[in-house]
This record gives structure tokens, sequence and C-alpha cells, in this order.
């Protein structure tokens, strides 16, 4: 939030702007490369021990893969979650709600009922989908609005018979 302070006709008045980025990326660190270079250099005594045991290389490989590509975008169109081997393109007016499940995890739900994996996305992160898809989708930890004023009830009062 932007905070900035307007002056007119002698009164300063605060005026607080909220800014909402144009993207959302969620994604695992890029630092976490270095994790997978750690254990390729670790693994390269055991890798050049026996024949055929260079095939080790290959968990780091997957790794840095991994952690580059699987991602989940969102901007004011459109929801894109991309996994190892593909990419999903929903749009905010296609999507119907979120599902968590038990590990906090976050999916997808479309008009059809089909559930979409959302890489990287976790519950705390709904109330930025929420702010990013322009109020398309309610977010779930804000508390619903109340109602009008409830007009106080009468108080009660008993007759007793004597």
């Amino acid at each position: 939030m932007v905070t900035t302070r307007v002056s007119g006709r002698g009164t300063i008045v605060d005026v607080t702007v909220q800014q909402v980025p144009s993207r959302l990326v969620f994604r695992i660190p890029a630092t976490a490369v270095l994790g997978a270079l750690l254990f390729a250099v670790t693994a390269t005594p055991f890798a050049w021990a026996a024949p055929g045991l260079y095939a080790v290389y290959a968990i780091p490989v997957f790794a840095i893969a991994w952690v580059l590509r699987v991602r989940t975008t969102a901007d004011r169109e459109k929801l894109v979650a991309r996994t190892l081997f593909g990419r999903h393109v929903v749009s905010w007016s296609d999507l119907r709600a979120f599902k968590v499940s038990e590990r906090s995890w976050v999916r997808a739900v479309d008009e059809a009922g089909k559930e979409l994996p959302l890489p990287n996305v976790r519950t705390r992160h709904l109330p930025a989908l929420s702010l990013i898809s322009g109020g398309r989708l309610d977010d779930p930890t804000e508390a619903p609005a109340q109602a009008e004023e409830e007009e106080p009830a009468e108080p009660r009062t008993e007759a007793k018979a004597e």
C-alpha cells in the first residue's frame, strides 16, 4: 500500500492506494539449484567407483529441471500451472473455486468440476490469488461481510399471573 499526502484548501489528507501486481509467480527459489549441484559434486566419487554408476548424475539433472520448470503463474486474465512435462492454462472466468488439501496444497476447480493442481501454491497464498483475480474468486481468509446493523431485539418481559 502506498500512502500519499494530498493537500487542498488548507487541509492535508492521507490517501492510501493499494497496488496490485500485474503478475504473481509461485515457484521454488532458484537457489535450490545449488543443492542439486552440491549433490552432483559429492556424488562424483561414488559415480566413478564402478561402471554404470555415473547414472547417479541423472538425479541432480532431474532436480535442476524440476526447480527451474515447475511453477504457477497468475495474472489478471488467467492462471497457468506448469509441471515438469506439461502446462495447464485456465482463465479466471472458467474457475469455480479453490480446493485445499490436508497438507495445505491448493487445487483449482474449474466449471466442469475437474481439479487442477497448482504447483507451489499454499493456503497462505489464497489472499494474493483473490486479489490478482480482480475479485472473481473470494478470499476465504477474509471475514464475511456483516449484514447491515440488525435492529436490537425487543426486551422480553414476562407477565406474572397472580
